[in-house]
């Protein structure tokens, strides 16, 4: 693969854009899960029920977007001028990783470890997948990682560590470890979409990871007992399940857009400003103050405002073949 000619173009900069709307989106989501969590029981029938209607969500954005010249880029692949779509086994093998994996196991995985511990060192983890998209893209997608991609990591992981006040405070336990091993899922994820999406949409991709997922989530419910806890939701409950099935649907269509335009470690890096969101709802509702959090918070919106000032801005052609070398 080649190198990533970096930040570059107005593709690059709608890529950005549309990767800070995702982080706004999951902060919202991050936050009403923490209520919807605790309206169903299960947490396997919890993410099974709003990834299902994420899925439905998604399918009808899909065929609504071909006649909506604003949605056109989310129906239809990008154009490609340098590398040719991705075809073969491999292509095949990286789509069914993201349906089963990034849609469904990654997502028991992370919401029973979620039921085992408590959010903030789950926040924690989740948002170590800067760190390890960073260690996968120059590998596999051949991404560099410049300077201010380096001190925008540090400053991100500075600011969650503070935000956690300390590692020292992690405990390791089952639960963090279940959220940490879908982080790593979900970082590889991002990863294989980002190479998957040459020669495919983003809804292609998008209803790949909640359809085959969603089997993946209904064969899991089939195999533990728990279907009848799906089949049996009251109305409150699909409520919840009909609010955050749409939060993750918003969620997985503006990533997979932003993965089809930017790089997977730009895109990764102004996710972990979600915190920040989350955070201002938190203090709005009062179940957290921001007076506890500034100084870490204020390093996370530094980290992602570098990435977003670098990637955002103009460059000359020049520049642009500069950074192909």
């Amino acid at each position: 693969m080649r190198p990533d000619a970096g930040p570059a173009g107005a593709g690059s900069r709608a890529g950005l854009a549309l990767a800070a709307g995702t982080a706004l989106v999951s902060g919202v989501a991050v936050f009403v899960n923490s209520y919807g969590v605790h309206a169903i029981p299960s947490p396997a029938v919890y993410t099974t029920a709003k990834n299902l209607v994420a899925f439905v969500l998604l399918a009808g954005v899909a065929l609504v977007s071909r006649r909506v010249p604003a949605l056109d880029g989310f129906a239809r692949p990008l154009p490609a001028t340098d590398t040719p779509p991705r075809r073969g086994p491999m292509a095949w093998i990286a789509l069914a990783y993201i349906g089963v994996v990034g849609g469904g196991v990654a997502f028991v995985l992370f919401f029973e470890g979620l039921a085992r511990t408590t959010a903030t060192p789950a926040a924690f983890w989740h948002d170590t997948t800067v760190v390890w998209v960073a260690l996968l893209a120059p590998a596999v997608l051949a991404e560099r990682v410049r300077w201010w991609n380096a001190a925008a990591i540090a400053v991100l992981v500075s600011g969650q560590i503070v935000l956690t006040h300390g590692v020292g405070r992690l405990a390791a336990d089952e639960g963090e470890m279940l959220v940490l091993a879908a982080t790593v899922l979900w970082s590889l994820e991002v990863v294989v979409a980002k190479w998957v999406l040459r020669g495919r949409s983003a809804a292609q991709v998008s209803l790949v990871r909640m359809g085959v997922g969603g089997a993946v989530l209904l064969v899991y419910l089939g195999a533990s007992g728990s279907m009848h806890g799906l089949v049996s939701l009251g109305p409150s409950q699909l409520s919840w399940a009909l609010l955050t099935g749409g939060l993750l649907a918003a969620y997985v269509a503006t990533l997979m857009s932003a993965l089809a335009r930017a790089r997977a470690l730009d895109v990764s890096s102004v996710l972990v400003a979600s915190v920040f969101v989350t955070a201002l709802l938190e203090d709005a509702a009062g179940t957290a103050h921001l007076s506890g959090q500034l100084v870490g918070l204020a390093l996370v919106v530094a980290g992602a405002g570098l990435v977003l000032a670098m990637g955002l801005r103009a460059r000359t052609p020049a520049a642009v073949r500069e950074g192909r070398r």
